[in-house]
C-alpha cells in the first residue's frame, strides 16, 4: 500500500498515551511456535461475536475440530454478547489489566485506531505468511499503515440487488455503469418505481465504499504527515450521481434500517438496491412466499469510472492483541479458522478467504437459485486494494448529519464529503497525529 508508513511514525507521537503498552515490543516472532517450553501445550483465548444460531457450524465446533487436530495449540473461544462497541471497551480494559485474549474480532474502520493507542500487535512477519490466502482488498483491511495487526475475516464489498422479474417487464438490465443506474432510474421512474435507494442513516461506510469503487483514497500519508482526501474525483463522481437521482425524484429517499425501505420492498417499488454483500443474508426475508419471491438476483456494482472495483461496506478481522504471550501459535490458528469458508458462510458471513462456498438452499430460493456466493466472491476479489481506514474513522459518522439534511433539500450531497474530509481532519488532530494542510 502506497505512502502509507506514517502510522508507525505517528503511533510515536502518542507515545504518552501509549507508553504503558511498550511499542517496542509489537514485533511477533515464530521462534517459539508449537508446544510451550515445558512440553505443555499453548493455549490461545479468542474473543468474538459470531452467531451461534441454528443451522450454522458454531465457533465452538470449528475451534473443537482445530483442537482434536492440534494437541499442542489448544483454543480457547469466548463469545461476547454486547455491541461492538462495548467490547471494544473491554478489551481496552483487559489490555490495560494484563489479561485480554490473545486474538479478537474487531472491524476494520476500527484496527488503526486500536493500534495507535497500543492494543494490538504488529504480526506483519506472521501475516505475510498467509497473505496469498485473501483478497488484496481484504487483507488491506487488516493494515494499519506499513503495521499489519491480524488476518480478515468478513468482508462486505458493494454489490447490486435488483428484480429481474421487474427489470424485464420494464425492459431493463442490471446496469453495468453508473451512466447506466443514471438512466435506467429515468426510466423506472416515469412507472413509478425505484432501482436505488439513498440512506442517510448508512451514509459513512455506504458513500465511502463507492468512493473507493470510483478509485479514490482518502488516506494516505506524505513524508511524516496523514493526508485526507475526502473530497477527490471518486467522491465528486459519486456526488454527482446522487444529487442528480435526488433532484430528479429517481431515487427512493429512506433510511436503510427504516419501516419505509421494508415498505417500499415489500410494495414493489423499490426494485433495487445498492448495499453491501452481506445483505444477501436478509435482504428478502419479507418477500418469502410472496410473488416477488426468487425473483431477485445480486450483480457486481455498476463502475463508478474505475472498471469492476468495488469499495468497502463494512466487515471486520481477528487482532491480535496487545500482551499476546504467543502471536506465532496465535496467527497459526487464526489462519486457519478464517479459511474455513463453508463453516464461516453458514453463519452468513461473507468470507475474506479465496474461495466459494457452497450457497445455502434460502439464499437459492430467494434469489432464483442464482449462485449467490460465487457473486460475492468475486465482488470480494473486486475491493479496493488501496482504500485504509485511518484513526478516528468512527468520527465519520457526522456524515449521517448532513445525508440526513440532504435528502431534506436542505444541503447538496457535496456536502457530504466536506462533513467527511473536516471530520477527519479533525480527528487526527486530536489524536495527536499530523496532518498535512
Amino acid at each position: 500500500m502506497a505512502n502509507t508508513r506514517i502510522i508507525r511514525t505517528a503511533a510515536l507521537v502518542t507515545v504518552g498515551a501509549i507508553s504503558a503498552f511498550g511499542l517496542a515490543a509489537c514485533s511477533s516472532s515464530s521462534d517459539n511456535a508449537g508446544a510451550s517450553s515445558d512440553g505443555e501445550p499453548v493455549t490461545i483465548e479468542y474473543m468474538h461475536r459470531l452467531d451461534n444460531g441454528a443451522d450454522m457450524a458454531t465457533v465452538e465446533e470449528i475451534t473443537q475440530r482445530w483442537n482434536d487436530e492440534h494437541p499442542e495449540i489448544q483454543v480457547k473461544t469466548t463469545k461476547f454478547d454486547g455491541a461492538a462497541t462495548d467490547m471494544i471497551l473491554k478489551l481496552e480494559t483487559d489490555v490495560k489489566a494484563g489479561n485480554a485474549p490473545c486474538l479478537a474480532q474487531v472491524g476494520y474502520s476500527e484496527a488503526p485506531q486500536l493500534y495507535v493507542k497500543g492494543l494490538l500487535e504488529d504480526v506483519t512477519t506472521e501475516a505475510e505468511k498467509y497473505e496469498d490466502n485473501y483478497s488484496s482488498g481484504a487483507f488491506a483491511g487488516m493494515r494499519v499503515g506499513d503495521v499489519v495487526v491480524g488476518l480478515p475475516q468478513d468482508v462486505g464489498p458493494l454489490v447490486y440487488f435488483y428484480n429481474e422479474a421487474e427489470f424485464d417487464k420494464l425492459g431493463l438490465t442490471a446496469p453495468a455503469t453508473i451512466e447506466d443506474l443514471a438512466a435506467e432510474s429515468a426510466t423506472a421512474a416515469a412507472a413509478g418505481k425505484y432501482i436505488t435507494a439513498f440512506s442517510a442513516d448508512e451514509a459513512t461506510h455506504w458513500l465511502a465504499a463507492q468512493s473507493a469503487a470510483a478509485g479514490d483514497t482518502w488516506f494516505a500519508t506524505e513524508g511524516d504527515e496523514w493526508v485526507v482526501n475526502a473530497e477527490g474525483e471518486g467522491s465528486q463522481t459519486v456526488a454527482a450521481l446522487w444529487q442528480g437521482l435526488l433532484d430528479n425524484d429517481q431515487t427512493l429517499k429512506a433510511d436503510r434500517w427504516g419501516e419505509p425501505f421494508t415498505i417500499a420492498l415489500n410494495d414493489g417499488s423499490l426494485i433495487g438496491h445498492i448495499g453491501a454483500a452481506w445483505e444477501a443474508g436478509f435482504l428478502l426475508d419479507s418477500l418469502d412466499g410472496t410473488p416477488a419471491e426468487g425473483q431477485w438476483r445480486i450483480a457486481q456494482l455498476p463502475a463508478f469510472g474505475a472498471g469492476e472495483m468495488t469499495g468497502p461496506d463494512g466487515g471486520s478481522g481477528v487482532a491480535v492483541l496487545k500482551g499476546c504471550e504467543n502471536p506465532a501459535e496465535a496467527m497459526e490458528f487464526n489462519n486457519w479458522f478464517n479459511t474455513q469458508i463453508d463453516d464461516l458462510s453458514s453463519q452468513g458471513l461473507v468470507v475474506a478467504a479465496n474461495g466459494t462456498p457452497e450457497t445455502p438452499e434460502k439464499m437459492l430460493r430467494q434469489f432464483g437459485d442464482q449462485d449467490v456466493l460465487a457473486e460475492l466472491a468475486t465482488a470480494t476479489a473486486n475491493l479496493n486494494p488501496d482504500f485504509p481506514y485511518a484513526p478516528g474513522f468512527s468520527t465519520l459518522s457526522s456524515m449521517t448529519e448532513t445525508a440526513a439534511a440532504v435528502v431534506t433539500g436542505e444541503k447538496p450531497v457535496a456536502d457530504i464529503f466536506t462533513t467527511a474530509q473536516n471530520t477527519a481532519i479533525k480527528a487526527l488532530t486530536d489524536l495527536g497525529l499530523p496532518v498535512a494542510k
